[in-house]
């Protein structure tokens, strides 16, 4: 455990992908802790956070979105500690819909294959997206938790994008902001079923959102502490503006599905997990180009596709 600006301690816990880790963090208050996020619910989670938590007293634990390195032990702290969780509404609906639905993997698969992934790379990735259901114990009953609303002092903000109910905390300068803003990685910004139709638009108004609130620090989910937020955030900004030039020069006069723009994008060569991304993510930024008027969609006959508008 490491204390950092304004008492803050932050607790790293190990991730079995890249990037190998994910943080949460302690938030003190005049009644006890305030912590933010819990991990994958790995098979030690519960007898780590145990360690990490002795002598603590944690009032709430706050889950900023529904990934599985954010809410997989909520479940596991929640039974340690008392605490109460709170949670997004939206996010919350999403973790059900994901994680609390064995119909659920079945259902993103054929959405793959909507979207032009042959059958055998689909059959991949519905066996990668079963992996993970094992380490998700979210809490069936949180406390919902409003953008906007205060958590010992914090306020609750919404920064949709990354995952479409992810909810950030703010006080005094300091943001935790979970997977919105990561230093030098890239936040996968990606479009999948039952989501807000536009997430790319969504995670770039929440990025100017940033730069406004020109925080003094950011404590992300996963790499070191970033000091100048907005200048982050801007350089995320034009990543993806640069990305969306380089997806709208790979349509052309065919049609071209998600998948294979993604082939564009990302290369051939890529783990079904890598490619489940790198999917979601040609597919955000085509519809933004569609949502600029820079693109077309298509569907009436065969699988959704694109071409120039």
């Amino acid at each position: 455990m490491d204390e950092l600006v304004d008492r803050i301690r932050r607790v790293t816990l190990p991730l079995p992908t890249r990037p190998g880790h994910v943080h949460a963090y302690l938030l003190p208050g005049d009644d006890g802790w305030t912590l933010v996020d819990t991990g994958l619910g790995l098979p030690d989670a519960r007898e780590r956070w145990a360690e990490e938590l002795r002598g603590l007293d944690v009032k709430r634990v706050v889950i900023t979105h529904f990934h599985p390195d954010h809410v997989g032990a909520a479940a596991d702290v929640a039974e340690l500690t008392g605490a109460e969780v709170r949670q997004g509404e939206l996010d919350f609906a999403q973790c059900e819909l994901v994680w609390g639905n064995p119909e659920w993997p079945e259902r993103i698969a054929a959405w793959f294959r909507e979207n032009g992934v042959p059958d055998p790379v689909a059959d991949e990735l519905l066996g990668t997206g079963r992996a993970y259901a094992e380490f998700i114990r979210y809490v069936p009953d949180p406390t919902p938790l409003a953008p906007g609303e205060r958590v010992d002092g914090w306020e609750a903000m919404a920064f949709p994008g990354h995952a479409d109910g992810q909810l950030g905390l703010f006080r005094d300068g300091v943001l935790v902001a979970a997977d919105h803003i990561l230093d030098p990685i890239s936040p996968a910004v990606g479009l999948y079923p039952e989501s807000r139709p536009d997430p790319l638009g969504d995670y770039i108004a929440s990025l100017e959102r940033v730069v406004e609130l020109a925080p003094r620090i950011a404590l992300p989910g996963h790499g070191e502490p970033i000091d100048r937020p907005a200048e982050r955030a801007q350089e995320l900004i034009r990543h993806h503006r640069e990305r969306m030039r380089r997806t709208a020069a790979t349509l052309g006069p065919e049609p071209r599905t998600g998948y294979e723009v993604s082939l564009a994008l990302f290369g051939l060569e890529l783990k079904p997990s890598a490619r489940r991304f790198a999917v979601a993510e040609s597919l955000s930024h085509l519809e933004r180009l569609v949502a600029e008027g820079g693109a077309v969609k298509n569907g009436a006959d065969g699988p959704i596709s694109y071409t120039p508008a």
